[in-house]
């Protein structure tokens, strides 16, 4: 077996899934999930994305409402639009895309979200049922990673897994989703004394901190799954030329070389992100016919 944990492949493989349980519920139920998607403002890499996620939804058999709104968009507007798609029955996901212009409150506008339709997890609903391991909506980044862990380990009762980062988007809710498995967590961050050497004692190791190759060999014990969250664009030399390359927060090159599994950036985490927010999207609306949720 590769130690290359392959998340593009992964992830067509849960999309496919997606849309099995997609023509199910049309099928038996006569209703179709539908995924909504707010913009604000015109920042390229957020644009990217939401087209990414619309072509996705729609690839899946979803329904796919993009509202873009300008960049000068007030508080009210954008809270009558959320308030209007939480009140649709043909809406059963929404996710505003972050982050949002300085002039709005960015807390205010997630928690504005019903819970139940809040495919990305941030609702203060979601992240206190997640942390009390209760029935909830996942965040998509770190249900990603755990999906991957799951796939190349099996089990993980027991695992010691160390998580570098603790932003709410990642970090924290990485380490409830590894609570939940039965692993043994511990959250690393800025102010961690002997960091490397508390890394290296990881069986599950997670960078999710946002410095460039900060993950070295000597950090990661022989064996150990590295799963690399960091996305970051810097200027590297490659084949005698300067180019600007996505390289993550682990050294790559340096330690594939001992981990018994690694993702790479890009094509590691990052396709996981959108596979994971259609399923979420499929979940919502198996829940709100009262249905199990689809199994992923």
């Amino acid at each position: 077996m590769t130690n290359i944990i392959n998340g593009k492949e992964f992830a067509a493989s849960l999309r496919a899934k997606v849309k099995v349980y997609v023509d199910e519920i049309t099928k038996k139920e006569n209703v179709t999930p539908g995924l909504a998607v707010i913009l604000v403002g015109e920042d390229p890499a957020s644009q990217v994305y939401v087209r990414n996620k619309g072509k996705q939804t729609i690839e899946a058999g979803m329904n796919s409402y993009e509202h873009k709104l300008d960049a000068s968009t007030s508080r009210e507007t954008l809270l009558n639009l959320v308030k209007k798609l939480n009140a649709d029955d043909n809406v059963h996901g929404i996710l505003c895309q972050l982050p949002l212009p300085d002039h709005l409150n960015e807390e205010e506008v997630i928690n504005s979200i019903d819970p139940k339709k809040d495919v990305d997890g941030f609702h203060i609903s979601n992240v206190g049922l997640l942390n009390t391991g209760q029935k909830s909506m996942v965040p998509c980044t770190p249900l990603g990673c755990l999906l991957l862990l799951k796939d190349r380990l099996g089990s993980l009762s027991g695992k010691n897994a160390v998580i570098i980062g603790r932003s709410n988007i990642v970090g924290k809710p990485m380490a409830s989703l590894l609570l939940k498995e039965s692993c043994t967590v511990t959250i690393a961050h800025s102010r961690t004394k002997n960091i490397e050497e508390l890394c290296s004692t990881a069986d599950i190791l997670v960078a999710a901190v946002g410095r460039p190759e900060m993950v070295n060999k000597n950090w990661v014990k022989e064996g150990a799954i590295v799963i690399d969250v960091g996305i970051n664009r810097i200027k590297k030399t490659v084949d005698g030329e300067e180019k600007n390359v996505l390289v993550g927060d682990v050294n790559f090159a340096a330690v594939k070389e001992i981990a018994g599994g690694i993702t790479p950036v890009p094509g590691g985490v990052g396709p996981m992100t959108i596979a994971c927010l259609l399923a979420n999207t499929v979940t919502s609306c198996y829940r709100s016919r009262g249905l199990s949720d689809p199994e992923f």
